[in-house]
């Protein structure tokens, strides 16, 4: 059975005050939407309809190697809903099951999508979605279950009763429904609201008022929803990231001697018994061998490559020979 993801990645930074498109921000060293990417593959999907708007052509550029990917315009910012009908073309030659995510959820992982994708399908859902359980779920649409825990409705944070206020259960948009089923919601979205915009929310509502099936999975964390719109939660995202890539070294036998004093890129490979020493930085997608030691104060550029059994101390425009760099 095919599954596809659609991203919608038409965002501006406004709150970031940056004319870089949001989704092409960058944390531990790589675009936002380069994370999103890796969960959706992770989970098994083979093709991504991407829909881009502000920044379109530096969004493209960034991802041209990708053959994964299918580009698709919003030339009007009308919503949600709306940005994902721009896929309904795409959508008419398909069949299976497709995800429906923000490009700016860095932090979402693949077993997030895989465990939501299980339920769906085990439930025989037409739509489903994940949610997280949050302390304070202030701005978040908060879900609405019956006595029985099945699901009944998102409602909005202005939208919400003081009893429903109390709801920790929230739905960070992170959508999956079958093809035909969604192609259906679609075509019944209304802008009939304050903001004149196609929630892509209502097609929960639309479906179970068919009489649908609709499932909630409780999935995601506190960090899998982090969507940063500032810089300041961009920095949090990163941070949440490079604990994440430290503790996948450390797990396979690296030694790092101070972890807040160490920052490593995404995409670094590195082998067993390196040892980590403070004040280092190692820049994205470098091939680290085993039994080497860097630092302390040692910068290694990105792309870069340290055979087996290394010492690198100080700046590493000092140590030229004995490194190199993938493209010359």
């Amino acid at each position: 059975m095919s599954l596809t993801a659609i991203i919608l990645a038409a965002g501006k930074s406004t709150r970031m005050k940056s004319k870089r498109p949001k989704a092409l921000h960058e944390v531990c060293g790589k675009p936002m939407l380069h994370y999103i990417l890796q969960a959706c593959y992770g989970a098994g999907v083979t093709r991504a309809l991407i829909v881009v708007g502000h920044g379109k052509d530096e969004v493209m550029a960034a991802f041209a190697h990708d053959q994964r990917i299918h580009w698709v315009e919003q030339t009007e910012m009308l919503g949600t809903g709306h940005a994902a009908r721009m896929c309904v073309p795409e959508l008419q030659k398909l069949k299976g099951d497709v995800f429906l995510l923000a490009g700016d959820v860095p932090l979402l992982r693949g077993q997030v999508l895989q465990t939501l994708l299980q339920q769906h399908r085990f439930e025989q859902a037409a739509a489903s979605m994940a949610t997280a359980t949050l302390e304070d779920p202030t701005s978040y649409g908060r879900v609405v279950r019956d006595a029985e825990g099945n699901f009944l409705d998102i409602v909005e944070q202005l939208d919400t009763t003081p009893e429903q206020r109390e709801i920790k259960e929230i739905f960070p948009s992170f959508y999956c429904a079958k093809v035909d089923e969604l192609l259906y919601a679609l075509s019944q979205l209304k802008n009939d609201n304050k903001k004149g915009e196609y929630y892509l929310t209502d097609i929960y509502g639309i479906l179970r008022a068919a009489g649908r099936k609709i499932v909630a999975v409780q999935a995601a964390t506190y960090e899998d929803v982090l969507a940063p719109n500032t810089r300041h939660q961009l920095a949090e995202a990163d941070s949440v990231m490079q604990q994440r890539i430290q503790r996948a070294l450390l797990e396979i036998g690296v030694s790092i001697v101070s972890p807040i004093n160490t920052y490593i890129e995404s995409g670094v490979t590195m082998g067993a018994d390196t040892v980590i020493e403070p004040f280092t930085f190692i820049g994205r997608d470098s091939s680290i061998g085993a039994e080497c030691c860097l630092g302390p104060f040692a910068s290694i550029p990105r792309e870069s490559i340290v055979p087996e059994g290394t010492t690198v101390a100080g700046n590493i425009s000092e140590q030229t020979t004995i490194l190199s760099q993938s493209g010359g």
